[in-house]
């Protein structure tokens, strides 16, 4: 694989002590990621108080057989925007194919085809994403504050929000108990 392309269809995983409060216990599904930069979306988090039947009666959209699922913290980004990762069963207007692992669209098709028992088999909704400049994600990867995993698309839907962090760090076969939020020094 294009090492400028590595991350995509995997997961990052904030390790302790990453800095940045918004990012603490992160864990991201990386959806792009090339020389122009990096896009991925929070799944390690559900934002409290809102529901997708809230979220879909707030865009005027009847939720018929939607279940009332909990909406994901994106990211930091544009957090107004709602984004859905999905199983690639089911494609819309923008639907982007993500390292052939699952799909992301971003239009309102997807929530409708999802309250209308039409929509893909499997999904997860979240409000923002986490964004990377040129040459950003790159440099970040390079210090103390992100593992990347290569996991099964079951981290998405198959695994609780709050379990995915440490699920991830069991994939890459880590303990999460064991890390340290310090950095040594030499």
């Amino acid at each position: 694989m294009d090492s400028a392309t590595f991350l995509t269809g995997q997961f990052l995983l904030a390790m302790p002590g990453i800095g940045d409060p918004r990012f603490d216990h992160s864990v991201i599904a990386m959806c792009h990621h090339d020389d122009s930069g990096a896009l991925g979306i929070g799944i390690g988090a559900t934002v409290n108080g809102l529901g997708l039947h809230d979220l879909l009666e707030q865009l005027e959209i009847a939720p018929g057989v939607a279940p009332d699922a909990p909406v994901h913290f994106g990211g930091p980004v544009e957090t107004r925007r709602g984004f859905v990762l999905h199983t690639a069963d089911w494609g819309g207007q923008d639907t982007l194919d993500v390292a052939g692992r699952w799909s992301l669209s971003g239009t309102l098709d997807v929530l409708r085809a999802i309250a209308n028992g039409t929509g893909p088999s499997q999904w997860l909704v979240a409000l923002g994403y986490a964004g990377w400049g040129p040459g950003q994600l790159d440099g970040e990867m390079t210090r103390h504050g992100w593992l990347n995993v290569a996991d099964t698309p079951a981290m998405l839907f198959d695994t609780a929000a709050e379990e995915r962090w440490t699920r991830g760090f069991a994939a890459a076969g880590v303990d999460p108990r064991l890390l340290s939020s310090e950095g040594g020094r030499a």
